[in-house]
């Protein structure tokens, strides 16, 4: 199969078009430029999605994580339970406020925490468990909210790829003391950059809100230690036009997620994404298992002119940072090995669709 007649399909394809641009625009000339109402708005709005009473909104996702920890007053002497096969924002946080990582591996099919090796990794200084919602598929929050409760351990819900999925209906990002999401502009939905978290403790929300900007709710009234991790407006306006079409692109992502399930049914090459009775799989990536040479296919796939990547190709416990941890997690170590995220946003026509899997399925037999 040849590209030479056609476009590239990249991998990935923000959207920033004129509704962004006249938003944005609007807040530029409303002089109210940060923390103002249209982070009000967004956050109200927000809720929605994430099925919470309260939603703060912050500068970035890994920012969302770090406040998250410290309103919950997680920090030095503590340890927290992560995945080691997510972005490196997920251990960061917790390193960021003190506390410790402590990896767990991943259920082979899913890519997210195993209940069972977070369970085996909970000891006396444990004070929460950080599932991941990669890919935007949600992790076994039935056993790990019954793992938490019965270990009396607080949840963190890293649901930064995960806008608008959901488990038993139940959205993510409202099953933990606090969910956190980002808008980092590849992903579902974006505000150029930016994070949220969710929670339905108002004591929480109020900490959060103190924390993001400099430990102030009235100014030069400073309550406690804080940063200055707010939101701007033009994000937040960027944000709010973005969410408005979240479910629309979100059902895209699926349908176009279902297409590629049937197109490789049965094929030996590659594995589809497997997902959990009653889990909404929102599809941030469609993440194949590749049987054989994975980086064969990924050029194979550039030769047919079908942008790939790999999410990640070195988990969190091998980075240079965390080496000194020591974590045997062989899924995590074979998931690294054979994922490939093809195209899957919402920009792509039938045509593109259609190039797509039958360039995958084309890898059938020369791996």
């Amino acid at each position: 199969m040849s590209s030479q007649s056609h476009e590239p399909i990249p991998g990935a394809a923000p959207v920033i078009g004129e509704a962004e641009i006249e938003a944005a625009v609007a807040v530029l000339r409303s002089g109210m430029v940060v923390q103002g109402p249209e982070v009000a708005a967004f956050e109200d709005e927000f809720t929605k999605v994430s099925g919470t009473a309260h939603a703060v909104a912050v500068n970035s996702g890994t920012s969302a994580l770090q406040l998250a920890l410290l309103a919950m007053g997680i920090g030095p002497g503590d340890e927290v339970v992560v995945p080691s096969f997510s972005f490196a924002a997920t251990a960061n946080a917790v390193r960021l406020v003190g506390a410790d990582p402590v990896f767990a591996d991943i259920e082979p099919g899913s890519f997210n925490l195993d209940p069972e090796a977070a369970a085996a990794a909970i000891g006396p200084r444990t004070a929460a468990i950080m599932p991941v919602h990669l890919y935007g598929n949600p992790a076994d929050m039935r056993a790990l909210t019954a793992l938490a409760e019965r270990h009396g351990l607080a949840i963190l819900e890293d649901a930064c790829q995960a806008h608008a999925a959901a488990l038993d209906d139940t959205p993510v990002g409202s099953f933990g003391k606090a969910g956190t999401f980002s808008f980092y502009p590849t992903k579902n939905m974006h505000a150029l950059e930016g994070g949220m978290v969710t929670t339905d403790d108002p004591q929480l929300a109020r900490t959060l809100r103190l924390l993001r900007n400099q430990g102030m709710e009235q100014r030069y009234a400073n309550e406690i230690v804080g940063a200055n991790m707010r939101m701007t407006d033009v994000s937040a306006a960027i944000g709010r036009v973005q969410l408005g079409r979240l479910e629309e692109w979100t059902e895209t992502r699926r349908a176009n997620a279902s297409r590629f399930d049937a197109a490789f049914k049965g094929l030996d090459a590659v594995t589809a994404p497997p997902v959990a009775a009653g889990a909404r799989h929102v599809y941030h990536q469609y993440t194949i298992r590749v049987a054989g040479d994975r980086d064969r296919a990924q050029a194979l796939l550039a030769e047919d002119g079908i942008g790939s990547a790999v999410y990640y190709p070195t988990p969190i416990h091998r980075l240079l940072p965390y080496q000194d941890i020591g974590a045997d997690l062989p899924e995590t170590d074979r998931a690294a090995a054979e994922v490939l995220s093809i195209p899957v946003h919402p920009s792509l026509s039938g045509e593109d669709l259609d190039r797509i899997a039958a360039a995958v399925t084309g890898l059938e037999g020369r791996l």
